[in-house]
């Protein structure tokens, strides 16, 4: 089988990449930039360089493909806006598909997404959800709630270096998954028909706070947090603020997610159909637990290891100077 993964440079796609080929897949990557991809070449996979907000360039790269995994997503730092990417991209992608008869399609929306008409991600996740589903491919769709890689910048580096660690004065439960095992979902839903016009969640053992993992965090690094706490009354106005602009629409657009942290709804799910499904061992899935043990165990033994060398210079710099 060969599989086209659009967004395989971020943080889901290239584990998707890394996976597939793992399992001896053919995979094919349609990149924007080939310089920034270089690393997926290196890996096994074919890249081709497209855009799917650009139609011809989509159908150049479906060409021999049998699966499609659309992991693609807008970035607060591109030039085109949610709306160009998520939907009118995504929009291209699926008609593209449809036309070339492509065998399977796998989408990633995020759960919740129903709920929040007025948050611009969610509601356009919502409404590529029923374009799919009405589109007549034999989709499959996952619905996440967030990936453990994105704490390590939130977390994780502010607290070892005695920064800062800003969080909202909410505190919405998320259930955090590794997007390694996340691509282990997804490539099995390619092989097993059950999955086919299936919607699935797809989340961590348990969900988390942000003060519950700022506390965790601390337990595992030895180190106290500096929490700053922003008001959700000063998002809300530098998202009305950043709307004036149009190279700070997609920050405007992203900073309205504060409104789903501010719900009070769990971005949370029960697992057992998809486990069971996808004949996945619940215990082989990382724990949030486990992954910043294994973070922070990697980073403390490296500045023990940084101190011990400094402290081994100071030695011979003194004993060089009373020779």
């Amino acid at each position: 089988m060969k599989i086209l993964v659009i967004g395989a440079t971020g943080t889901l796609g290239r584990q998707i990449v890394r996976h597939a080929i793992d399992q001896d897949y053919s995979v094919r990557c349609l990149v924007r930039n080939r310089g920034k991809a270089g690393f997926l070449k290196e890996w096994g996979a074919e890249l081709v360089k497209g855009d799917i907000c650009e139609f011809k360039s989509i159908e150049s790269a479906l060409e021999g493909v049998d699966a499609v995994i659309d992991a693609a997503t807008a970035r607060a730092t591109d030039s085109l806006t949610i709306r160009q990417v998520d939907w009118e991209g995504k929009v291209n992608l699926i008609q593209a598909c449809a036309k070339a008869n492509i065998k399977r399609y796998i989408f990633f929306s995020l759960l919740n997404a129903e709920k929040f008409e007025d948050v611009p991600l969610m509601n356009i996740k919502h409404c590529t959800e029923l374009f799919l589903q009405e589109s007549g491919l034999d989709y499959t769709i996952f619905k996440i709630g967030g990936f453990m890689q994105g704490l390590i910048g939130q977390y994780g580096i502010p607290i070892l270096d005695n920064q800062p660690v800003w969080v909202s004065g909410e505190n919405t439960p998320i259930a955090y998954m590794n997007t390694q095992d996340m691509a282990k979902f997804v490539i099995k839903a390619l092989e097993i028909p059950e999955t086919v016009k299936k919607t699935y969640p797809l989340v961590g053992s348990r969900a988390w706070t942000g003060d519950e993992i700022i506390q965790l965090c601390e337990r595992l690094s030895g180190k106290t947090a500096k929490i700053s706490r922003i008001p959700l009354g000063l998002l809300r106005f530098l998202r009305g603020f950043t709307r004036w602009f149009k190279w700070t629409r997609n920050a405007s657009d992203r900073l309205a997610f504060a409104e789903v942290l501010a719900s009070g709804i769990a971005l949370d799910a029960p697992m057992d159909e998809v486990y069971e499904t996808l004949k996945i061992d619940p215990q082989e899935i990382t724990t949030l637990e486990a992954y910043l043990q294994e973070y922070f165990d990697r980073i403390m033994k490296k500045i023990r290891e940084i101190d011990y060398e400094k402290s081994k210079m100071k030695k011979r710099k003194k004993n060089s100077f009373f020779k």
